[in-house]
């Protein structure tokens, strides 16, 4: 439910065994009831997530926790945060050697030489 952005990603979860179902690697046409706990691993947090109920129809994005409570602990989170804080403190952009992204944003800047007229005609 809205984890993934498409049905598509959530079975390519499932066949890569990254996402169980009450501790059991779940396919993907696995059936879930109210209780169950899914575990899977997306963006370098293992969420937990217990179903409360299951719906009649597809439901909009604001009813969705209705059915749903997240159980990851706040740690999974906080563990996020550090990892986004060392990326950071690696290097600061602007500082050594320039990478090829930053290559490429220079040589955009950068007008291309114009060679005089006569020379380069060979």
């Amino acid at each position: 439910m809205r984890y993934y952005k498409t049905r598509n990603m959530v079975t390519e979860a499932c066949k890569k065994n990254h996402v169980t179902v009450n501790g059991l690697v779940a396919k993907p046409s696995k059936e879930v009831f109210p209780t169950d706990k899914i575990t899977f691993r997306k963006d370098q947090i293992t969420q937990i997530i217990t179903v409360l109920d299951i719906p009649e129809n597809r439901v909009g994005a604001k009813l969705v926790d209705i059915y749903r409570r997240n159980d990851t602990p706040a740690e999974a989170y906080q563990h996020l945060e550090l990892l986004k804080l060392s990326k950071e403190h690696y290097r600061k952009n602007g500082t050594g050697r320039p990478t090829k992204k930053d290559r490429r944003d220079i040589d955009g800047f950068i007008p291309s030489p114009t060679l005089p007229e006569g020379e380069g005609d060979e």
